[in-house]
């Protein structure tokens, strides 16, 4: 069985059809999905999302694009949202240089700072976004681990080697979405492969970047099978071998989950 390790189940896109989104996911081997907080204002939707449905836990953060609406959210509060059974993690939060409309790059990094402080706090492990902005998120993992270990995974790998290699070194998990498997991402699956195998994760990031061969659709957590199965070929593993790894790895993360068996 496969886990979709990150995914944003309150988007408008699933509203209309939550249930078949689920029963898709099920039929397609994907046993749970964990639901991804843009911002901490809606962290009554993902608590209800998770209370409501076994297949699905929840996060508590800020997005970067969002970090201009909640600049100054406390690292405690944060904490204690966590508190939540179904609770498990904590971000999205990172860094988003690539949009000229962002907010300012030094209130992304205070409110990235304070999700750092809350994940180590909590021992929670942080999800972490990063684009267009490597050379400081690795300033920022690189000053932030020498004031105290946290978990950490970087989301949605799509970043140069560079900072994989820093993440990896900083005891971080690195999660790869359908881009890996778009044809002209050779550069990605090369990265891919140099990953310790037991810091791999695979994600959706649904509704957003559908893997082969549903690219140009709405992505949903049973697509994580694709990636799974196309990854899985690139490392030469069988994609029972690589699901098994990829869950046990997620649930050595996200330690506060309980496996799906046990539910």
């Amino acid at each position: 069985m496969l886990i979709d390790s990150h995914c944003h189940l309150d988007f408008p896109d699933f509203s209309a059809d939550l249930p078949g989104v689920i029963a898709r996911a099920k039929a397609a081997g994907v046993s749970g999905m964990l639901t991804i907080s843009t911002r901490i204002a809606k962290t009554k939707t993902y608590e209800a999302l998770s209370e409501a449905h076994p297949e699905i836990w929840h996060t508590v953060g800020t997005h970067p694009h969002g970090a201009g609406e909640e600049p100054d959210v406390p690292a405690a509060e944060i904490v204690a949202l966590t508190r939540h059974p179904r609770c498990i993690g904590i971000g999205e939060a990172g860094l988003d240089y690539h949009y000229a409309d962002a907010a300012p790059q030094a209130v992304q990094e205070r409110v990235f700072r304070a999700h750092i402080a809350a994940a180590r706090e909590t021992g929670l492990p942080l999800v972490i976004h990063s684009r267009d902005a490597d050379a400081q998120m690795e300033a920022v993992l690189v000053d932030e681990m020498g004031q105290g270990a946290f978990k950490a995974v970087l989301h949605c790998f799509s970043s140069g080697a560079r900072l994989a290699e820093v993440g990896v070194e900083l005891g971080l998990f690195v999660s790869f979405s359908g881009i890996v498997t778009f044809r002209r991402s050779h550069a990605l699956r090369d990265i891919a492969a140099r990953v310790p195998r037991d810091r791999l994760l695979v994600e959706t990031d649904a509704p957003f970047l559908a893997p082969e061969p549903h690219r140009g659709r709405t992505n949903e957590p049973a697509y994580t099978a694709d990636t799974a199965r196309s990854l899985a070929g690139f490392l030469d593993l069988p994609v029972e071998a690589f699901s098994a790894l990829t869950t046990a790895n997620f649930h050595r993360l996200f330690d506060k989950a309980v496996p799906a068996a046990g539910r």
